[in-house]
């Protein structure tokens, strides 16, 4: 030993990298609480991939939750001055959060009130979003932050709830963003997974559907933000103002989704990339698709994707794109990073 360090010093010494170890667990341990407080509280993001605006009349749509996930911390107190903060953490593309907020905030004060909670002259909460799901028109970003804001009230109040509850209360924020929800997104935004929707007069009926094989999709952000609210309230003017045109086109989609479903039933890739070739071409005809979706389509498909369409609300937003293969997969994102603003992939499985 030197002698210049005597036996207390070096006691000292391990009692602070003691200290430090268990500082350092103490941590750990908090970060894994915390990541599984946030897994309870996510709310995924979703792809249409067939259905859009005809599943607001009533009829089968198929959707595929995606992996990225939005999720919600909340804190609740009747101590402090009443009202509602909120801190945007999500990822966006730009301009989306700013040309959503006044939906945004009228959608969590329905969640807000779906819970009982009167934040104008009792409660104070305080509410902040993140996750890794990009928010961009079509992938269900709204619906993704209502549910992950009712499962992160369920667990901070606390009030158990069913799945089936917090699509409830989901669907009710919807209405903010939405007006009358189709009720899709905020269903696939909670239970996951690839679904069978299908609304009705009465509660939606919904079917998990088995995947033999995964599905692998490239999808891309033509970086336009739409309102869901106007691009429907337009479609329904134009089937009022020509029953017998948007009829024609209900009936050829409603031949195409049921030939999606047995194609997805059967693992043909084949038949569904076809098949969803031709749920694009109805939603030019519907006259929802625009020429930036268009374009990703076209350089999709030339790249190697074996069908591609737009996705969600349309007039700009996403399109995606099938890709059978992980080669053809990484091909059609480096052909569609040349023209789009953000590209991601994923799996459904």
């Amino acid at each position: 030993m030197s002698e210049y360090v005597d036996d207390g010093h070096l006691m000292e010494v391990e009692e602070r990298l003691k200290d430090q170890a268990r500082a350092a667990e103490d941590r750990a341990q908090l970060e894994r609480i915390g990541a599984r407080v946030l897994g309870r509280t996510k709310g995924f993001g979703k792809l249409i991939l067939f259905g859009e605006h005809f599943v607001v009349y009533k009829v089968p749509a198929l959707v595929g939750a995606v992996a990225a996930y939005t999720d919600c911390e909340c804190e609740v107190s009747t101590s402090g001055t009443p009202g509602v903060e909120v801190i945007d953490n999500r990822p966006a593309v730009p301009h989306y959060k700013i040309k959503k907020k006044d939906e945004g905030d009228v959608a969590i004060g329905l969640v807000l009130k779906h819970f009982g909670l009167d934040t104008e002259k009792k409660y104070s909460v305080k509410l902040t979003f993140g996750g890794d799901l990009t928010c961009v028109s079509g992938i269900g970003a709204s619906a993704a932050q209502v549910v992950a804001l009712s499962r992160a009230l369920s667990y901070e109040l606390p009030r158990p709830m069913t799945e089936d509850e917090i699509n409830a209360a989901g669907y009710e924020g919807e209405k903010g963003y939405h007006g009358t929800p189709s009720g899709i997104d905020n269903t696939a935004a909670t239970f996951g997974g690839l679904l069978r929707f299908q609304r009705t007069e009465g509660d939606p009926i919904f079917v998990k559907k088995q995947i033999k094989e995964p599905i692998r999709i490239v999808y891309a952000s033509t970086g336009i933000t739409a309102s869901t609210t106007e691009v429907v309230g337009d479609v329904r003017a134009k089937k009022e103002a020509d029953p017998a045109w948007f009829d024609g086109l209900l009936q050829k989609y409603c031949a195409i989704v049921a030939k999606a479903e047995s194609a997805i039933d059967e693992a043909d890739l084949v038949t569904l990339g076809k098949l969803m070739d031709e749920n694009h071409l109805l939603c030019q005809e519907l006259t929802v698709s625009c020429k930036e979706l268009d374009d990703l389509v076209l350089a999709a498909r030339s790249a190697g994707a074996i069908g591609a369409k737009m996705s969600g609300t349309g007039r700009g937003g996403l399109m995606l794109a099938l890709t059978p293969t992980e080669e053809s997969q990484n091909a059609v994102q480096a052909a569609l990073e040349k023209l789009a603003p953000q590209v991601w992939t994923t799996m459904l499985a």
